[in-house]
């Protein structure tokens, strides 16, 4: 799948309370534009068997910086492997999520909570980090800039 079609199964998927689709238009702009920035249309998100995402606390190693909660994204199911998570749980399966609803679903997270994206299959050293607060001061940019737009309609517009 796409993007595009990832975006639009997201419309399509949402609930009809009369505001989330439209809610997921209004910011698919900025879910595309940062998926665009990595690598992979999906990734592999270790979850529990009801579907919750397993959240890792990773302690700094100097001691004036705070724990840091993350979920790890990986390019394939074999990557899963090299991760700090314990496979042998029958509690734990790892599925294929569109990179564009890891970032939707990011928005339900906690403000202190990120997403690693591991890029390169075979490593799982470096990653790519999606801030839950960055991504949320990414939409605000954006409609503001979009409010912005509308509130400077040329005079002469007709």
């Amino acid at each position: 799948m796409n993007l595009d079609q990832q975006l639009q199964t997201l419309v399509n998927e949402a609930p009809q309370d009369g505001s989330t689709p439209q809610l997921i238009e209004s910011i698919a702009p900025v879910l595309r534009a940062i998926a665009q920035g990595l690598r992979h249309l999906q990734y592999y998100v270790v979850q529990t068997l009801d579907q919750n995402w397993v959240m890792l606390t990773l302690n700094h190693r100097a001691q004036d910086e705070p724990e840091k909660n993350v979920i790890y994204a990986f390019p394939s199911l074999k990557d899963v492997s090299l991760s700090p998570y314990d496979l042998t749980d029958p509690n734990l399966i790892a599925l294929p999520v569109p990179v564009t609803h890891i970032l939707f679903q990011m928005l339900a997270m906690d403000k202190d909570y990120s997403t690693i994206f591991f890029e390169t299959p075979g490593d799982a050293t470096i990653g790519t980090e999606v801030q839950r607060s960055e991504l949320e001061a990414l939409i605000h940019e954006y409609w503001q800039g979009q409010a912005d737009a509308v509130t400077h309609i040329p005079s002469d517009i007709a």
